[in-house]
């Protein structure tokens, strides 16, 4: 079997619009953030669940920058890794949610509430040290990279300019909604960035079917050039 360029893009684009899908689908089936929640199966289920989301987002988002990497530029480079930091913290944070939190409850309770409840905007009644910086860390790279990679991408004109224009509401409500809504509705503003993330992932993989041998010209350019 031949892996190409084309089949890696469409990869990256199914990776993506699984992601936003994911995305949207978590915010109705999260469980709350409390002690009880954390020994339930429906709170495993979510966080592996978001664990996946958060690995295909990066795959996704990856795919996308780098099929218009020569258009985007040192903004869109920028955009990326904090986006992509972004998911990989994710991630890390879910994973700890679904196999460590649960665990911790059990005798120390407290503990794991305040840790569970961090991107909850919950006061934490114990120490987290550094971890306490996470939320304001997280929102920094989920913001600033989402406002940055929709805006690179709707000056590269490869991909709609639609969905980049969605990535940068979805970027700016995100706050607004943090500081005006209490938590359970706050999570209804991630569902534009789920929904950008779908409509991105749609047109890499239109992109890579009407256009398949974008990347390999652009490759064969470089060696004529260099030669």
């Amino acid at each position: 079997m031949s892996i190409t360029s084309t089949t890696l893009t469409r990869a990256a684009a199914v990776a993506a619009a699984l992601a936003g899908v994911a995305y949207v689908v978590i915010q109705f089936i999260h469980p709350s953030d409390v002690i009880e929640s954390l020994s339930t199966q429906a709170w495993a289920n979510v966080h592996v669940f978001s664990f996946v989301e958060a690995v295909l987002a990066l795959i996704g988002v990856t795919g996308l920058y780098l099929y218009q990497a020569r258009m985007v530029g040192i903004l869109g480079l920028i955009g990326y890794v904090m986006f992509g930091f972004f998911f990989i913290l994710q991630a890390s944070f879910n994973f700890a949610e679904a196999l460590i939190a649960p665990l911790i409850a059990i005798n120390a309770p407290q503990l794991a509430v305040d840790f569970a409840g961090l991107f909850g905007r919950y006061p934490a009644e114990t120490n987290l040290g550094a971890l306490a910086a996470l939320p304001n860390v997280g929102a920094i790279l989920y913001v600033g990279g989402a406002l940055l990679f929709g805006i690179a991408t709707i000056r590269a004109r490869l991909l709609s300019r639609g969905a980049g224009i969605l990535l940068i509401v979805a970027a700016v409500v995100t706050p607004i909604a943090g500081a005006l809504l209490p938590h359970t509705l706050e999570r209804m503003a991630a569902v534009p960035m789920g929904l950008a993330l779908i409509w991105l992932g749609y047109s890499l993989w239109t992109n890579s079917r009407t256009n398949p041998s974008q990347l390999t010209v652009s490759t064969d350019s470089d060696r004529i050039t260099a030669c």
